[in-house]
């Protein structure tokens, strides 16, 4: 995977933010900011995160399984949609922001993700990072190409709870 070599920190873009966001429902909009850079150690987005009221469940009082998902899908839509758009991840080179629109959905897919937490993390405003792996292009014999992609992320509070996990992304229908 080839990145920049120096270190390039990408500040929140609003109006992508928004567009990733928008096949949520309002109530499950999570992601507030995210900060994308692209360095030696690879591609990753840094984020804010408030879940103001779970949108499945009543109030556990800390980041549950189903919400730590959501907020990775937001994350992740953000940082691939990012690194699109600034040509920052290998693998992805070849793709526009009309090809990352039309696939976001229908055609990138979670194949694996576990997570561990460590301790409770406060829901209301706690901060996440992702970050890319790998990428690589698999082509089955018979089968159509797709990107395999590996990732690991974790997510904190201000008062030392902790989450954190690894996920496997397959990038279907590939442009």
């Amino acid at each position: 995977m080839t990145t920049p070599a120096v270190d390039r920190p990408y500040a929140t873009d609003a109006g992508l933010l928004a567009r990733v966001l928008r096949p949520y429902k309002k109530h499950c909009r999570y992601l507030r900011a995210a900060e994308v850079t692209a360095g030696p150690e690879g591609v990753m987005a840094h984020c804010e995160f408030a879940i103001p009221e779970s949108c499945y469940i009543d109030d556990t009082g800390h980041l549950n399984s189903v919400e730590t998902n959501i907020a990775y899908n937001q994350m992740m839509y953000y940082l691939v949609a990012k690194s699109v758009k600034e040509g920052l991840l290998a693998g992805f080179e070849n793709w526009t922001l009309d090809d990352f629109w039309r696939h976001q959905l229908p055609d990138i897919l979670i194949a694996r993700f576990a997570g561990s937490f460590r301790r409770p993390v406060d829901p209301r405003r706690f901060f996440g990072e992702m970050t890319f792996l790998s990428v690589t292009r698999r082509e089955p014999s018979g089968g159509e190409p797709f990107l395999h992609a590996t990732t690991s992320y974790r997510y904190w509070d201000a008062d030392g709870g902790r989450c954190d996990g690894e996920a496997t992304l397959a990038f279907v229908n590939i442009p």
